[in-house]
């Protein structure tokens, strides 16, 4: 199983980016999607969660309006929209698989930096 992020980089305060998550050897749409987020000495945070086939959609205050995850079940992608960014958004973002009774699985990160 792999989950490969993409999308991420250097933009300035306001400014969005759109992440991709692609999945593969997976059977994707059985799984719960999630974002998270680790910045420097701070823990791994949730920043998004889809759940499956979009039935629910979660999202933590720091980014409810500002951030919005969706799914492709078809190309096996989930994706997270950014907008309005600020600098505290800063980190490495990470998607995950979640299934119950399943260990998750996790991609590598891509760094977001948001700077003038």
């Amino acid at each position: 199983v792999q989950l490969v992020e993409s999308g991420g980089g250097l933009v300035q305060p306001g400014g969005s980016l759109r992440l991709s998550c692609a999945a593969s050897e997976l059977r994707f749409s059985m799984y719960l999607m999630t974002w998270h987020r680790q910045a420097p000495g701070k823990e791994r945070e949730l920043v998004a969660l889809i759940g499956i086939g979009g039935s629910k959609i979660i999202y933590p205050e720091a980014v409810k309006g500002r951030f919005t995850i969706s799914r492709d079940d078809a190309k096996n992608t989930v994706y997270l929209q950014m907008n309005s960014l600020k600098p505290e958004d800063t980190a490495v973002y990470y998607c995950r698989a979640f299934r119950t009774g399943i260990n998750p699985y996790w991609g590598q990160g891509t760094q977001v930096t948001v700077s003038s």
